[in-house]
């Protein structure tokens, strides 16, 4: 039942099943405008930390790509100036131990969860993973009191953290039906408030605030065995005459396919698992030659993986509008009249 995409076909269409979902669908959004209104009225008090906090999050159940929208802020931010850090709740990391807690570079997935932990080996700065943001927030700022701005990934709906900038990320999927969960994919209204949106420019004509177009390319592949770093094209041309097959436990894999096949890499098998599990080391045996992964997967190969020098990470290049960098930098700098509310004037 589930889509290229990986959604269920029936968010991808208004059918018979989506409707008669819809009124569960109508009670999740009256649900969230009550919970929304709690905040917005000060019922519940946000925590506001003394640094801006930029949330990118999106408005649709599973991932849209936030995780490298986030790496590419930390980096853009560090070159011009500042230092940031980075919270988020590592979903899907084990319950029951501390919490929150410190993102290292041999942290395991499992504790920490996947993409803080590739956020933390690919930036440059401190990360905290907690099922309360606001909570990781304080404890690493309390740790690094050099940090003067925070990114959260993901966290839009999580309204116990204040913000100052709220990004919401998209893909070519959009809003689907257009219909609230489980009726369909959006967690909130597509047209909810936000200071600005990223994604392909086929999504321009549906944000009616600030648009940021954003393409996904695949970078430098890194074989897992020996460390080899080869650019797209020449890993296209060393095995032009050999099998090559991908592998993804992502939210949307047949974007990572399609991004391959477009750079020139021709792909002889795909498989895919859910998102943020491990890729099981028979579907990898089974898949012909040279297997590329992603680097949320590959980050979850043991170092004894059977067929490792098979194995190939595939870094993501991200090209947003050159405006946009600007743009956040000039939004940083007016936070100084920030809201008392923990709300942004979106």
């Amino acid at each position: 039942m589930s889509a290229a995409g990986g959604w269920p076909r029936w968010w991808l269409r208004r059918g018979w099943l989506a409707r008669g979902l819809l009124p569960l669908g109508l009670l999740f959004a009256g649900a969230v405008a009550l919970r929304r209104l709690a905040w917005r009225s000060r019922w519940l008090r946000p925590w506001r930390a003394p640094v801006p906090v930029v949330v990118v999050g999106n408005l649709t159940a599973g991932g849209s790509g936030k995780t490298p929208v986030v790496a590419y802020l930390a980096d853009a931010l560090r070159a011009a100036g500042w230092t940031p850090g980075i919270v988020s709740r590592g979903y899907r990391r084990r319950r029951g131990g501390p919490d929150p807690l410190p993102v290292l570079a041999d942290s395991a997935p499992a504790e920490v969860g996947d993409e803080p932990l590739l956020l933390r080996r690919l930036c440059a700065c401190p990360v905290w993973v907690g099922r309360r943001r606001a909570r990781a927030a304080s404890e690493l700022l309390r740790a690094h009191p050099e940090v003067d701005v925070l990114l959260s990934d993901d966290g839009l709906q999580h309204l116990a953290l204040a913000r100052d900038i709220e990004l919401v990320v998209c893909d070519a999927r959009g809003a689907g039906n257009g219909w609230p969960l489980p009726a369909g994919p959006l967690r909130e209204g597509w047209t909810r408030a936000r200071d600005a949106t990223l994604g392909p420019p086929t999504a321009r004509a549906s944000s009616p605030q600030p648009f940021f177009a954003l393409r996904r390319a695949p970078g430098e592949l890194r074989n897992l065995a020996d460390a080899r770093r080869l650019d797209p094209a020449s890993f296209a041309a060393m095995h032009r005459d050999g099998a090559v097959s991908a592998a993804a436990a992502i939210g949307d894999p047949q974007q990572f396919f399609d991004m391959l096949r477009s750079a020139g890499v021709a792909l002889q098998r795909t498989a895919t698992a859910p998102d943020h599990s491990a890729l099981p080391e028979s579907l990898l045996r089974e898949l012909p030659g040279s297997v590329l992964l992603t680097e949320k997967d590959a980050l979850k190969c043991t170092v004894a993986q059977p067929g490792r020098q098979r194995l190939w990470a595939v870094a993501l290049r991200l090209e947003i509008d050159p405006g946009f960098v600007p743009w956040l930098l000039q939004r940083l700098r007016r936070t100084v009249s920030r809201p008392s509310d923990g709300f942004t004037s979106a």
